[in-house]
């Protein structure tokens, strides 16, 4: 009986050093599992880091390419828009970064696909890097345009300044010229002055104190009887007397005027305030025209300078009396000579 029981005991297999072999493989397995997890975490979590700092030093670069673009004047339009492909750039790898977060996050629940989704943040990055280089270069080439546009801001004021010396030298020399110019012209003023009063003190002399001849202002005034009859304009013998005596001082006072001063006697017609019945003149205009054109004319045939002379006719518009008489009448008649300025 004890033989039998024997060979039973021998007929029995031993299952348990099998199992204990199968689950010290299966928990080496998860332990393997997990460490292979935790390094590729590890990893990640660098990766991360080290792109949120670079995005960081790209944000900052960028805000102070920002603030330089805003001081320049030129070229302006064409630097912002570059920065806001460069915003659009940085808000495309921020979404980028956003999207392998949530990659990184779902890694926790999915042990079992880890090395696929490892691959695949592995290509994000690798394109997150490219897309910071991109920008990097971009930021290089704005660089480069900032201070070509700086040399050009420099060169354009140094030409300002360059014109705006030139314009105060410039000012500066006319404002002499025209100091000079003054100066002359008064002395060319107080020269004609001069001689005017030669002049009229030589006809004064020669014509004596006439009551039908008198000075008015820098004029002297010859009543228009004393050359003409009523409502005629040809000269009467003793009117061609008097304007010899006139034509010889001009030619005496021409030759002492020097030839720079650009003088004329101006012979000025004038009559009344009544109206004129005359087949030879249809108004005032024409008579008082007429009689200083006679005068000049005259001067003109004794000798005198025809570029030295100027008729000129007033009518009735330029009366020294305003009284409605005869007297009035009778002085507002008359026949003015005026040396002047041409």
């Amino acid at each position: 009986m004890a033989l039998a029981r024997a060979r039973r005991s021998e007929s029995v297999f031993n299952y348990w050093p099998g199992f204990v072999d199968a689950l010290s493989t299966l928990v080496l397995s998860i332990v393997f599992l997990l460490t292979v997890f935790l390094v590729v975490q590890f990893f990640l979590s660098q990766e991360v880091t080290g792109k949120d700092k670079a995005l960081e030093q790209l944000n900052a670069k960028i805000q102070q390419l920002s603030e330089m673009l805003s001081l320049e004047k030129l070229g302006k339009l064409n630097l912002d828009d570059t920065v806001a492909q460069l915003r659009a750039g940085l808000v495309s790898a921020e979404a980028e970064r956003d999207r392998i977060k949530g990659l990184y996050e779902g890694l926790a629940g999915a042990g079992n696909d880890a090395a696929g989704r490892t691959s695949e943040l592995n290509k994000a990055l690798e394109s997150e890097k490219g897309v910071s280089a991109r920008a990097f270069a971009q930021i290089e080439v704005l660089n480069q345009q900032i201070s070509a546009l700086r040399r050009q801001l420099a060169a354009l004021e140094e030409a300002l300044d360059a014109s705006e010396r030139r314009d105060k030298e410039s000012q500066n020399r006319i404002a002499d010229l025209g100091q000079r110019l003054n100066v002359a012209l008064a002395q060319r003023v107080q020269e004609l002055s001069r001689y005017r009063s030669e002049f009229f003190g030589r006809l004064r002399a020669i014509l004596g104190n006439r009551p039908d001849i008198r000075i008015v202002g820098d004029r002297f005034v010859f009543q228009s009887e004393v050359f003409f009859d009523t409502g005629q304009a040809t000269l009467l013998p003793e009117g061609r007397t008097e304007l010899d005596t006139v034509a010889n001082a001009l030619l005496e006072l021409d030759k002492k005027i020097p030839g720079e001063i650009a003088w004329v006697l101006r012979v000025d017609g004038h009559t009344d305030v009544r109206p004129i019945y005359s087949s030879g003149f249809k108004s005032n205009w024409e008579l008082s025209s007429a009689r200083a054109i006679s005068v000049v004319q005259y001067l003109i045939s004794k000798g005198v300078s025809p570029q030295r002379l100027v008729a000129a006719g007033f009518a009735e518009f330029q009366p020294l009396d305003t009284a409605q008489s005869e007297d009035a009448y009778r002085r507002n008649r008359r026949i003015e000579l005026k040396l002047t300025e041409r």
